[in-house]
């Protein structure tokens, strides 16, 4: 399968055999990590990596991905792009592309990355926007595979705010692979009514169902996955964390949760998490709001069920294959 030059912007824009294809392969690159073997074939080569928001495992996992692979990085925050300020997304796509053979943005609209694709004469991929975050759906899906053995039928319940890129994102790949996903949460926190309309006429080609739920216990029973993302943002207003934990405070993933499960299923959460009061945010968010976990407990994070860290390293294999695809033959 060649997708050579291709953008990596949704995962709209990709096939499930594609989709699929990624996946073997990032498998075959994480195997050859682990025993050692050299698979520096793109020496030579430079990408660019476009930070508008920061992130550990996004940063760490393509600049890894890159050294492996032989390539050169260059990264740019907000204070060393003038991406937007002092020159356009065009222009700085056209820059870029004249120097670098891959160029990766993490920052806000979808709209953004797109005009980088649309004006780039090298590959893009979406490292996460407001609206979509397809390398964290890859990490994802591998590690169910990794764990089930299949994709196919797995039933996902995700809990919280599902309104932007995870609960998108979710959609979008569980309809392609014919998973059946429940987005539960509190009805105001529901996606895109287009979007759900979309990725429900994908599931139907591929034997997948979406579902939006705001009954935690049905959405958990039976569920071969269990995933949540955190409630809040550094930067957002004091008066939207309080309506954001009062709203969603119902859908924490608890060990109750986890046993209607069952003893088989697993968690996830694409990371970092609130589980404690061992961050910065979570100590100012107990001082504030008396919690001592948010979005899930301690005690369902810390359990043999959660294979959080097998996922945050599958970051890295999944955005080495999504690399290697685009660049080469």
């Amino acid at each position: 399968m060649n997708l050579k030059n291709r953008d990596f912007l949704t995962l709209l824009d990709y096939t499930p055999e594609e989709i699929l294809y990624l996946l073997d392969l990032a498998s075959e690159l994480k195997a050859k990590k682990h025993a050692g073997i050299l698979h520096d074939s793109l020496r030579g080569r430079n990408v660019a990596l476009i930070f508008e928001k920061t992130s550990t495992r996004t940063r760490c996992s393509f600049e890894v991905a890159a050294h492996d692979l032989g390539m050169g990085t260059t990264f740019l925050n907000p204070q060393d792009s003038q991406i937007g300020k002092k020159e356009s997304i065009a222009d700085t796509a056209r820059v870029l592309s004249r120097m670098y053979d891959g160029i990766e943005y993490r920052g806000f609209g979808q709209e953004i990355v797109q005009a980088l694709a649309d004006y780039s004469d090298v590959p893009v991929w979406n490292g996460l926007t407001n609206e979509f975050h397809p390398t964290q759906m890859l990490a994802d899906v591998l590690t169910i595979r990794e764990h089930f053995g299949r994709i196919q039928g797995i039933k996902l319940a995700y809990f919280g705010d599902a309104r932007y890129n995870t609960g998108d994102s979710l959609m979008v790949v569980s309809a392609k692979l014919g998973m059946n996903l429940v987005l539960c949460s509190n009805p105001k926190y529901f996606p895109d009514p287009g979007l759900v309309k979309k990725c429900r006429e994908i599931a139907e080609e591929t034997g997948g169902s979406i579902t939006l739920s705001d009954d935690p216990e049905a959405s958990a029973e039976g569920a071969d996955v269990l995933y949540t993302d955190v409630w809040v943002s550094m930067g957002e207003p004091e008066e939207i964390w309080e309506e954001r934990i009062r709203d969603l405070a119902p859908y924490r993933v608890t060990k109750a949760l986890m046993d209607l499960a069952g003893p088989e299923a697993i968690f996830l959460h694409c990371l970092p998490s609130f589980h404690d009061l061992n961050t910065g945010i979570g100590r100012q968010i107990h001082e504030k709001f008396g919690l001592t976990e948010m979005e899930v407990t301690d005690e369902v994070f810390e359990s043999p069920q959660s294979k959080v860290f097998d996922e945050a390293e599958n970051r890295m294999h999944t955005i080495k294959a999504v690399m290697l695809a685009t660049l080469t033959d």
